[in-house]
């Protein structure tokens, strides 16, 4: 079996009101891209990846007349996907929404939030997605309340030979000082977006280790927004957030693993793996960072044979080695998909 996850930037924007492709010259949102080009380069690579099912991180919008599942399906109409059929969560108001796009044939899905509703004043014990975390990380007696504005998709999957597991697709809060107006803004806000980021990932970390203490197979995959040495300010809260959900527990049985992140944080500094690639307008080059993640569970990592692989289309051989892949990698988003190969029966 093959899974994916995929931060696909802008595609709300490939879709008219009516959730169809649209198909033309007009400007993508990504930077001197068209539509048609990046619908071309996004069929490619989804063919070429060819997962059994690929979470798509900033799917496209749900709300008014848009539906993230229609439009998910008709793009997979449109190239004769054998991914066909979407499943979308708790929807958000971000046009960025998080969704499984799969082959009905190998499995079946259902949302499947675990948890329960918290008031307005917020629950410590992971709470369901959709409602408030309290927690306190400044240590000031005064918890905050935390949420997602783009709610992690929970997913029971069984494959169409039995075998059960836990997805949870994430799209973590972004630790950009977006809106800052002067050095001491940014370093303000960037501190609140990553003692927020960190929030969201120990409310997560929580749901996972329910579905562990029940011996269930867990997937968490997704944009983090975070990894080893990505900010200035990652010292002051002595882990990362990815970290968090990874787990550091004695019982190595309890945590979760992705060699990629074993790779970075082993680093540190020096060469390491890398999902994304983005414009530094500043510097005018561009920045490589390790953002997307796939982390399973011990289960997984030690008796399916999983295998990794970045569709990094400079860093992986087989992507640079073929032109027009090569090519779609770059036009069709910021970010390049994650895969694992895991043998199931």
């Amino acid at each position: 079996m093959r899974l994916a996850t995929y931060n696909v930037e802008w595609f709300a924007n490939l879709f008219d009101h009516q959730n169809n492709l649209v198909n033309d010259d007009s400007w993508s949102g990504r930077y001197d891209v068209t539509k048609r080009q990046q619908i071309k380069a996004l069929g490619r690579v989804f063919r070429t990846i060819n997962a059994d099912a690929i979470m798509i991180i900033e799917a496209p919008n749900s709300g008014n007349n848009q539906s993230t599942k229609a439009a998910l399906e008709n793009f997979a109409a449109h190239f004769n996907l054998r991914q066909n059929q979407a499943l979308v969560g708790f929807e958000n108001d971000t046009q960025q929404e998080i969704a499984l796009l799969y082959d009905p044939k190998v499995m079946t899905v259902q949302h499947d939030p675990i948890g329960f509703a918290s008031t307005e004043l917020g629950a410590r014990n992971a709470p369901r997605f959709d409602s408030v975390f309290k927690v306190d990380l400044d240590t000031d007696g005064k918890p905050d309340l935390v949420t997602f504005s783009k709610p992690p998709l929970e997913v029971a999957m069984q494959t169409s030979t039995g075998e059960t597991f836990r997805l949870i697709g994430v799209h973590a809060k972004s630790k950009a000082p977006h809106g800052a107006k002067n050095e001491q803004e940014e370093i303000s806000i960037s501190i609140a977006n990553r003692r927020k980021q960190l929030a969201q990932c120990i409310w997560i970390r929580q749901r996972v280790d329910t579905h562990l203490a029940n011996g269930e197979n867990v997937i968490v995959m997704g944009d983090f927004n975070d990894g080893p040495g990505l900010d200035v300010y990652e010292e002051l809260f002595g882990q990362s957030g990815v970290e968090i959900v990874l787990g550091n527990n004695t019982d190595k049985t309890m945590n979760l693993f992705d060699p990629n992140a074993a790779t970075a944080f082993a680093a540190r500094i020096g060469a390491m793996p890398t999902t994304s690639r983005f414009y530094n307008h500043r510097t005018k080059t561009y920045l490589n960072a390790l953002l997307d993640y796939i982390m399973v569970s011990n289960d997984i990592s030690q008796s399916l044979s999983p295998h990794w692989k970045i569709w990094h289309p400079f860093d992986h051989p087989k992507c640079f080695d073929k032109p027009k892949l090569r090519k779609a990698l770059l036009l069709a988003s910021d970010h390049f998909p994650v895969t694992i190969d895991f043998a199931t029966s």
